[in-house]
């Protein structure tokens, strides 16, 4: 019933102490927020910047930061929608920090980020059907019928960057 900022305002702790009566809803940041972002970034004297989204197709947020950057004069900004979600753009983001710093230039980095997009195949499986269910991705009954059954999902990320179902298995051992 209010809005917060990821780790600002609050913690991976108090969503998940909250998730048994409260499902959160997420939306696209606000514009100043990311503005008032790249005005500190330039403030301490960077002029490039590499910004590693999740997938386009399930967040806003990446043509969001692209907008805003095309329009921020003395920055160099490479906004890359990564086709993927959480730690698949985390392991692009850690890569693309090693190549930085081994010394590779910024256009042969944006390049390289770009190429790497395909490589990275991120697939998992949930613990329990609760969240879908309450967050309106499959349905009551489908919910209590696989939980009935131990039914686990195997989730991937697709070349778009959906999130699809690559098998339902009884158990999450032989998921």
């Amino acid at each position: 019933e209010a809005e917060y900022l990821d780790g600002l305002t609050i913690d991976a702790g108090e969503v998940y102490r909250r998730l048994p009566t409260e499902v959160p809803k997420t939306s696209l940041p606000d514009g100043g927020l990311i503005t008032s972002v790249l005005d500190r970034i330039y403030q301490e004297g960077y002029r490039k910047v590499l910004a590693i989204c999740i997938s386009g197709n399930l967040s806003g947020t990446c043509n969001l930061l692209r907008l805003l950057c095309d329009e921020y004069e003395g920055l160099e900004c490479c906004v890359i929608d990564s086709k993927n979600i959480s730690i698949g753009s985390g392991i692009l983001a850690i890569r693309c920090a090693q190549l930085l710093e081994e010394g590779m230039d910024f256009a042969s980095l944006c390049q390289q980020a770009q190429q790497m997009i395909g490589n990275s195949k991120i697939f998992f499986c949930l613990k329990t059907l609760e969240y879908l269910q309450k967050g309106g991705r499959i349905g009551k009954i489908t919910a209590i019928a696989g939980t009935m059954l131990n039914i686990k999902p195997l989730l991937r990320g697709d070349e778009t960057g959906h999130i699809v179902s690559c098998g339902k298995y009884r158990g999450r051992k032989r998921a």
